[in-house]
């Protein structure tokens, strides 16, 4: 084993931190990696590993698994939850009897990561509610309120790749954090560095008089609460359709056969292959449904071999719901976030109206995310229930509908174009479990009247308008040239706030901008941006007198430049094809014109 005296790479600061860290580490596995690295001098590496540190933020935590402070690895875990549970106990009264709820995956190291902060929060006598298995993410912001907790987290990276992991954490008001408990959690993990000798005590945490198991409780109460949102249970009972599902090699396929049990719907066909959890996700990519027909081959596969025309799947966390209809040419439609969006929308309107006899709609809102369509906007509009706009992420939704609950509203709906539904207010996050219930009762709903969910979502553009969205990115693993793209869109003219005024040479003229990283908007009283601002990441909204609105936005957690397009049109202007010309001639222009790929050496998204 390496010892202090062992270690010399030419940098104090360096050697300093390398030696803190193998004084501290208790993983075997962990300490020869940084052997092999000391032994091939490989100087760099190491000060990428040591001397930067995953930082906290409203997100928790998410990186590459590794050793180091710059990686997911048990010794950063202990870190963060000795800060977490150290700021808990300080801002929430009560904490050590509320106590917290928390959860994990499928992937790799996700159970080790919950059972070490588990031992953490019992070593400082707060009670802990650990499930004794893989959960959806959804089920923790759930938790959260039906045991009262003080906090919860959630070990999952989500839809990224095998080599990531991740610490989600939700507070004692079920949605995910924002500032400030981000960067006071920040200041007290690195307060509380210093491993106390109890916190690797993982097999000590079941023996607690403080740990509960909570899965029979949750499993319960959840599916009896998701029972009753739904609307005709003998019509899912009768219904001739076959639904074919994937959870991705995650952990969704014995929540989502309990959502369709709750709503009398037979029996799925499943993807087998894709069946179980999996930490190495060996059929697919990128474990991310979000991405399309490459995601879906194995579903599109089995349904045909099924006579199954509609395909559901999450991604393996089970919070992300993508959908697929096979259509009458027999080719697959596989819907975009947006457009499952609307016709979740719709379908959750629907609900209340016939659950409500008065339907009134005063106190009732939908949210979306400020990069998803403007679809339930325009359905607001006509239908009189409540519409807000709110930022990227569900974070702002589920803290936004927090408030509004208190203030006796209630919120049905929410969503975000990254295939994300939140299709009632028992779980403060998107949902891809009650979602994908959802999807299906709505699908059989339809088939009484002799519809497909694309026919629905075309009576709902030819009601409310046509929202026709086009949304990408292109890859960057350089934050400085990131940097400098924006930069440059906000100095058009080499002058501080001077943005485009236009595309493709004046054809399209630019009515409107709004950059919430500077706070700057020119459609509102002294150009001040009404949203919230985050100097931390880059986002600008450009409005053009068209009706089109992009957003150019960085990604919090991937090296990624993302763009999001819609072009709104009302609905008397029935030329989709037109629209989809005009829609692709400006995107394009715009990734040309502001992004310049090729200056800028950005790598397209994987087709």
């Amino acid at each position: 084993m390496a010892t202090k005296s062992s270690v010399s790479t030419g940098n104090i600061d360096l050697d300093n931190k390398i030696n803190e860290w193998l004084k501290w580490n208790k993983d075997p596995n962990a300490e020869h990696e940084i052997e092999k690295l000391l032994r091939n001098d490989n100087a760099k590496t190491l000060s990428n590993l040591f001397l930067k540190r995953l930082e906290f933020g409203t997100a928790g935590l998410r990186g590459c698994m590794g050793p180091g402070y710059s990686q997911m690895n048990d010794l950063v875990i202990v870190q963060t939850a000795q800060g977490l549970s150290k700021y808990l106990i300080d801002v929430v009264l009560n904490a050590p009897e509320k106590g917290v709820i928390i959860g994990y995956d499928g992937r790799h190291c996700s159970k080790r990561f919950a059972e070490l902060t588990a031992a953490i929060f019992i070593a400082q006598n707060v009670k802990v509610y650990l499930f004794s298995k893989v959960v959806p993410t959804p089920f923790i912001p759930y938790g959260i309120l039906k045991f009262k907790c003080a906090a919860g987290v959630m070990v999952t990276a989500s839809h990224n790749p095998k080599d990531d992991n991740g610490y989600k954490v939700y507070w004692e008001n079920g949605a995910q954090i924002i500032s400030p408990h981000d960067k006071k959690i920040q200041k007290h993990i690195l307060d509380n560095l210093n491993p106390a000798e109890s916190s690797w005590n993982v097999m000590e945490v079941y023996g607690s008089t403080l740990y509960k198991d909570p899965w029979d409780d949750i499993m319960q109460n959840y599916f009896h609460d998701l029972k009753e949102t739904v609307l005709y249970p003998e019509v899912n009972r009768n219904t001739i359709l076959k639904f074919t599902y994937t959870p991705m090699h995650g952990v969704g396929y014995e929540y989502m056969s309990a959502a369709f049990d709750a709503a009398s719907l037979k029996p799925f066909i499943v993807v087998e292959e894709q069946k179980l959890p999996d930490p190495e996700f060996p059929t697919v990519k990128y474990p991310n449904p979000e991405e399309g027909k490459s995601a879906l081959d194995l579903s599109i596969k089995v349904a045909n071999e099924n006579s199954s025309s509609i395909i559901l799947a999450n991604d393996p966390d089970a919070d992300r719901l993508a959908c697929a209809t096979k259509l009458k040419n027999g080719e697959w439609y596989i819907f975009s976030g947006n457009e499952l969006g609307a016709l979740l929308g719709w379908w959750m309107m629907h609900t209340y109206q016939v659950q409500h006899s008065d339907t009134d709609f005063s106190n009732v809102y939908m949210l979306a995310s400020t990069v998803s369509s403007k679809i339930l906007a325009a359905m607001a509009k006509q239908e009189g229930f409540n519409f807000e706009e709110t930022l990227t992420g569900f974070k702002w939704m589920g803290n936004r509908t927090v408030e509004l609950n208190r203030a006796d509203k209630t919120v049905i709906f929410a969503y975000e174009e990254a295939i994300g539904f939140m299709c009632n207010s028992n779980a403060l996050d998107k949902d891809g479990i009650s979602a994908g219930m959802h999807v299906a009762e709505l699908s059989a709903y339809l088939e009484t009247m002799g519809l497909t969910l694309r026919d629905k979502l075309d009576e709902i553009y030819a009601l409310y308008g046509h929202h026709i969205s086009k949304n990408s990115y292109w890859i960057c693993h350089e934050p400085d040239v990131i940097k400098s793209i924006f930069e440059r869109l906000r100095s058009y003219t080499g002058k501080p706030n001077t943005y485009p005024t236009s595309i493709l040479n004046g054809k399209y003229p630019i009515v409107g901008v709004r950059d919430l990283t500077t706070g700057y908007d020119n459609t509102k009283p002294e150009n001040k941006a009404v949203l919230p601002v985050s100097k931390s990441s880059e986002m600008i909204t450009f409005t053009f007198k068209n009706g089109l609105v992009v957003t150019l936005r960085t990604s919090g957690t991937e090296p990624k430049i993302k763009y999001y397009s819609e072009l709104c049109a009302p609905p008397e202007e029935q030329d989709v094809k037109v629209l989809k010309n005009t829609l692709d001639e400006m995107v394009l222009a715009i990734v040309v014109e502001f992004l310049q790929p090729e200056v800028n050496g950005l790598v397209p998204r994987a087709s």
